[in-house]
């Protein structure tokens, strides 16, 4: 029999479920907070105790929850941040296996996608995703598996916040390491951001790629063409990056082609100028420039590289 102790715990558990199913939207935010507030950094054997060994009863209405109005985008970064105290927590290894079962990587991936959904909601979507690569290696190919890397690229090249351009390095230099199956998918992911019209989203590609190179050992074709392109921006942080990555990239195989294109950089064509003079004059990022830049910055930023 149970003690009149665990009678009473029971009975707070069930009276807080039927709070939450009948509960409305302003009332699940405030349940939400209140759950956040209390629960942040508690582990697993903690967060069974707070809820009377039925933790996975309350996670399992969040994970219903999310399904249903992530497209809405409905009081979701609260439910995230929630959805992660669970996963998160030390010893929760069950959690996360209730999570994933259900779709879990699927749903953050989508959210990922969605134009209504905010950066700030699509941020707790890429931690609760760092977690779960974070959780090994069959947790990273799941990811991948799941169309993922393509997902977190394109967001990455899409979004505004630096912040949350971060998070997502974070996440794909997770995807990086331990993953042997799907390390040349990553790889591939990072080279293709680099013609991305984003200057921050180029330079955390191109720091992710020095990780990478030494990880993969070989080169794709493609990144020869993609370094030298990224040579004539006009952003330095970024242009400081590709030299540093050229500079490793020279104890490769495309040592010879990419040497080769540093130097035909060194003498642009008028057309190739001409092509891309308006392109940096129209950048409303930086000051109005002299027809000669363009010439300039693929000059200096070739003769650095090979320097």
């Amino acid at each position: 029999m149970t003690s009149i102790k665990e009678q009473a715990a029971i009975s707070r558990l069930l009276s807080f479920l039927q709070d939450w199913d009948n509960a409305g939207k302003v009332s699940r935010r405030h349940i939400l907070n209140n759950f956040i507030e209390i629960n942040q950094g508690k582990t697993g054997p903690e967060l069974e105790q707070e809820f009377s060994q039925g933790a996975s009863l309350f996670l399992v209405r969040l994970t219903t929850w999310l399904r249903l109005t992530y497209m809405t985008g409905s009081c979701l970064e609260k439910l995230l941040k929630s959805i992660g105290i669970f996963l998160s927590a030390v010893s929760s290894n069950r959690y996360l296996i209730e999570f994933l079962e259900v779709g879990g990587v699927l749903t953050l991936l989508e959210i990922l996608a969605l134009e209504k959904i905010s950066e700030g909601d699509k941020k707790e979507s890429i931690k609760l995703l760092q977690v779960i690569a974070n959780s090994g290696r069959k947790y990273k190919e799941l990811i991948c598996e799941s169309y993922g890397v393509r997902s977190i690229a394109e967001f990455l090249a899409k979004c505004k916040s630096e912040e949350t351009q971060e998070e997502v390095q974070v996440l794909l230099d997770s995807l990086l390491h331990g993953n042997p199956k799907y390390q040349n998918q990553v790889y591939k992911g990072l080279i293709a951001l680099l013609p991305c019209t984003s200057p921050k989203a180029q330079q955390l590609s191109l720091q992710t790629l020095r990780t990478a190179q030494p990880i993969i050992g070989s080169t794709h074709p493609s990144i020869v063409d993609c370094m030298l392109n990224v040579l004539r921006t006009v952003h330095l942080e970024v242009q400081c990056e590709a030299i540093k990555l050229i500079k490793d990239l020279v104890n490769y195989d495309v040592c010879v082609p990419l040497l080769k294109g540093l130097v035909d950089l060194l003498i642009p064509s008028f057309k190739e100028t001409c092509k891309l003079q308006p392109k940096i004059l129209n950048d409303p990022t930086v000051l109005q420039l002299t027809a000669h830049l363009p010439v300039f910055l693929q000059q200096a930023a070739a003769a650095k590289a090979i320097r």
